[in-house]
């Protein structure tokens, strides 16, 4: 693919409007910093950022079907996405567009739309613990310029069992000081879109200035860019015509009549 990625930023930020701490460590908020590391690829085109405050504008139709892939960042405030643009998110990674859920983003509206399932089903704490990623797929896109294992000093806690549906490809597999284990980076493909979720990134640890990160999810709107941006598909239908015609023989049989 020659043309650059078109990228969207969805970051709810909250956090940062309200805590001196998430502010302190992304003065830009979220959005600004993984905005700040996926430009410096020169892979990456446009990037736009939208907050949970001016949504319904910076996510418009428009917006999306100009999108090639769309990263997402929530946490407190999934309720007050508005539903309209939660569905034509999720019809948009139907038609192609790639989604790139990050940390709390496993309760958005456009992530549980797409994977039907009640996927705030599981353990955590907020401890600070270090978190020890273990690379599953060597060989995957997402994991290109990655060893074998790294640590992440200190995250929210996540552990099994997640209320998702059997990914497709699990990628990263974490371990927590506390003991837990989590499927902390799994791939789905809905339609004709690719979705990529990613465990990593409590707001108050500096983890998307985590190199490793950054590779990740860089490496991850690089894998789910389609082709092109819409990938209109038929959908079929009660009355979709025939590839063949038929006539009925006085048996009550049907011969094939090949049309063309």
């Amino acid at each position: 693919m020659n043309r650059k990625i078109n990228v969207s930023i969805y970051n709810e930020c909250q956090h940062e409007h309200e805590v001196d701490a998430v502010r302190a460590i992304y003065p830009q908020g979220i959005h600004g910093a993984i905005r700040g590391f996926l430009e410096k690829d020169g892979a990456i085109g446009t990037i736009r950022c939208a907050t949970l405050q001016d949504h319904r504008e910076t996510l418009s139709q428009a917006v999306l079907d100009d999108t090639d892939v769309l990263v997402w960042w929530g946490h407190i405030k999934h309720h007050e996405v508005d539903d309209k643009v939660a569905a034509a998110v999720a019809g948009r990674v139907i038609d192609g567009m790639g989604l790139v859920v990050l940390h709390s983003g496993h309760g958005s509206k456009p992530f549980q739309l797409l994977l039907g399932t009640d996927t705030y089903n599981l353990r955590w704490r907020e401890a600070g613990e270090k978190v020890r990623l273990w690379t599953i797929a060597k060989n995957h896109p997402i994991s290109q310029g990655l060893g074998e294992t790294f640590v992440v000093p200190h995250d929210e806690t996540y552990g099994e069992p997640f209320g998702i549906p059997q990914p497709d490809e699990l990628i990263f597999l974490s371990w927590f000081q506390g003991g837990e284990v989590f499927r902390s980076g799994c791939t789905w493909r809905r339609g004709e879109g690719k979705i990529f979720y990613l465990q990593n990134g409590h707001e108050t640890f500096p983890i998307y200035h985590q190199r490793e990160i950054q590779q990740i999810i860089t490496n991850a709107v690089k894998w789910a860019c389609p082709v092109a941006r819409s990938c209109p598909r038929d959908r079929g239908g009660p009355n979709a015509a025939a590839l063949e015609a038929y006539t009925l023989e006085d048996g009550g049989g049907f011969t094939p009549v090949t049309r063309g």
